[in-house]
């Protein structure tokens, strides 16, 4: 699960960067205010990754998912590309749980099987 959805956790923070360049153009934003925002949520895309197998990390990457939505008011396309984000950390969490449930099963035959040998 891990390698899944660190992934998608570093491609959110790339397009929460490139978020914070189409972001600066408003006028009604201060360039600061943009990039403190930025940066926070880039730096819990990367915080995350070390923490998503952690007890509370999915939630937190859930949270993330919220935002990442959320910042479609600033930037009308972070509609768009949150859901598709918040659609690829759910298969990353669903489809990782069900990967490291089949390596789980296939260590204890192979550990049950040597043990019979």
């Amino acid at each position: 699960m891990r390698t899944l959805c660190a992934s998608t956790l570093i491609g959110e923070f790339f397009v929460i960067g490139f978020a914070g360049l189409v972001a600066m153009k408003d006028p009604d934003l201060s360039v600061s205010t943009v990039w403190t925002v930025s940066g926070i949520a880039m730096f819990l895309c990367l915080l995350l990754c070390g923490l998503v197998t952690r007890p509370g990390g999915v939630a937190l990457g859930w949270a993330l998912q919220i935002g990442l939505i959320a910042s479609g008011f600033v930037v009308p396309t972070m509609f768009f590309m949150g859901a598709m984000f918040a659609a690829l950390w759910w298969a990353s969490v669903h489809y990782g749980r069900k990967i490291d449930e089949a390596k789980a099963r296939f260590a204890a035959q192979a550990g049950s099987s040597a043990d019979a040998a």
